[in-house]
């Protein structure tokens, strides 16, 4: 029997999916149909801010594809030199926010330390960097989705953001 499965293939360790090996343990050939396409956009303005974490006090990701504008923003060899000699190190000096365990683990991969991976929501990350941050700090680059609802900037009171929009659906 064959399974089709509308959803994007788990993000993991380059290994099969995991609903492809369950399904496959029962003797089910699965097949993946990814139901979002995501476009990214401003990049370059994302990466010219990027570069510039004097201008911040921190970062926050809500989701694994705005660690991937970053990826995106360092093809470049140049840019990935300056990543890996200066800038990675600037970004862990300052907060580095995020929600849910597989951007987290993302975060990790481009050499940051993740903050908040526990809260699950961006009402709790609000809240988590709400009860962190001085409400007169340099603002925080927080990169997104251009649909995005309910993000931790809305509930975050007295916080300063530069929202950059990367992606769309």
């Amino acid at each position: 029997m064959k399974v089709l499965l509308l959803k994007d293939p788990k993000e993991s360790d380059g290994g099969p999916d995991s609903y492809i090996k369950e399904f496959g343990s029962h003797g089910l050939k699965a097949t993946l149909i990814p139901v979002l396409a995501f476009e990214f956009i401003s990049l370059q303005t994302f990466s010219e801010k990027l570069f510039h974490p004097d201008q911040y006090h921190g970062l926050i990701f809500t989701s694994p594809r705005a660690v991937e504008a970053i990826k995106l923003c360092l093809v470049d060899s140049c840019k990935k030199e300056a990543w890996k000699n200066y800038l990675r190190g600037e970004w862990n000096t300052k907060p580095v926010y995020v929600v849910g365990k597989a951007t987290a683990r993302l975060v990790t991969e481009i050499g940051l330390k993740p903050q908040g991976e526990d809260c699950g929501n961006a009402e709790k990350l609000a809240q988590f960097i709400c009860s962190r941050e001085p409400s007169n700090s340099l603002p925080l680059l927080f990169s997104m989705w251009c649909s995005e609802k309910g993000n931790a900037s809305n509930n975050a009171q007295g916080q300063r953001f530069d929202i950059k929009h990367i992606f769309e659906q």
